[in-house]
């Protein structure tokens, strides 16, 4: 009897710790909402790594729960407003989707300005920590980064500038649409969900993408051209992972450490060089396809395309000098890093 009383009060124990236990899986659930559907590459690939990694480093206290394609409602230029007010824990989105609103990180969205991914998002970081935190006093940043080489996806060839002149082009960023403007084409303002309705009712006639977004998109499909660039990249647009600061706030500081232990200068490296990497891939599906690829050489680039985005960077100067800040200053600095201790990164 008094052996059956004991495993009884044991068992009892045990129960107890369980249920102890299931409470503590609970202690936070962070809410991330983001804009591609789950089965892309970024959310894929770079957001539920990272997601999984802090679960497990918090043995399950911490719970991320993901809501691709803007399930939680909204559209992706909310999103930003979405982590400052509260409707999300934690968004990643494009900063371009809201321009002027972080002037700085433009100087990464500048043309031909970019060589690699990872050593781009290296620079990103690390200039956010020199100089950027009062722009995004809003959020906690978790994750600052960049896109391989953007590109030109078009019905028709575009090899110079003037091959765009007339056509309705999709642009990702406020210095995209400057550029397609300098070449006389018309920037059209489209998130990224919409570029297949697009491109299939005639909307636009070609979309401004790095190779790895084709795929979800289904680009290939829809349009037969394809613009890629050697050496500096036409383009990149820049990211971020942001949290609501009242709830990274709301965390123990354990869990705080486990947070940005597993986000900040490493992480965005990663999230960086994982999205250029998928590039490869996604061009071979255009290669099968049969589509035609063109490729701007470095030497063409700069003699082509380089003289006629050069009014891109003397407006953005003007205009950060304007704000009071120094615009060259930043271009300096993001180079000398992305030349120097970042470029080991690529």
């Amino acid at each position: 009897m008094e052996s059956r009383l004991m495993k009884a009060a044991l068992g009892g124990v045990a129960l107890g710790a369980l249920a102890a236990g299931g409470a503590m899986a609970q202690e936070v659930t962070l809410k991330l909402h983001q804009f591609l559907p789950a089965q892309a590459n970024v959310p894929a690939l770079v957001l539920d790594v990272w997601a999984d990694q802090v679960e497990e480093a918090s043995g399950g206290r911490i719970e991320i729960e993901r809501y691709p394609s803007m399930q939680l409602g909204g559209t992706p230029p909310e999103l930003m407003d979405q982590a400052v007010d509260g409707v999300a824990d934690i968004v990643w989105t494009v900063v371009g989707y809201t321009p002027g609103r972080f002037p700085s990180t433009e100087v990464f969205e500048l043309p031909f300005m970019v060589t690699d991914a990872r050593a781009a998002s290296c620079a990103y970081w690390t200039m956010y920590e020199e100089s950027m935190q009062e722009e995004f006093a809003d959020v906690h940043l978790l994750g600052t980064w960049v896109h391989g080489p953007g590109m030109f996806h078009t019905a028709d060839p575009v090899e110079v500038p003037s091959d765009l002149e007339g056509m309705q082009i999709r642009g990702g960023s406020r210095t995209v649409n400057q550029l397609l403007e300098l070449t006389g084409a018309t920037p059209v303002g489209m998130p990224v969900p919409a570029v297949p309705e697009g491109l299939s009712r005639g909307v636009i006639d070609g979309t401004t993408i790095p190779w790895e977004v084709t795929t979800a998109l289904r680009v290939p499909e829809l349009v037969e051209n394809h613009t890629e660039f050697e050496g500096n990249m036409l383009y990149t647009l820049t990211f971020v992972l942001a949290m609501n600061n009242d709830a990274y706030a709301a965390m123990p500081e354990d869990l705080q450490q486990i947070l940005d232990d597993n986000s900040g200068l490493e992480f965005s490296i990663f999230a960086g060089g994982t999205q250029s990497d998928a590039d490869g891939p996604a061009r071979e599906i255009a290669v099968e396809a049969g589509n035609n690829i063109i490729t701007v050489d470095a030497a063409t680039a700069e003699a082509e395309w380089v003289p006629v985005v050069q009014p891109i960077y003397d407006n953005w100067i003007a205009d950060l000098d304007g704000q009071g800040i120094d615009g060259q200053a930043l271009i300096d600095r993001a180079r000398a890093l992305m030349g120097g201790e970042c470029s080991g990164n690529g």
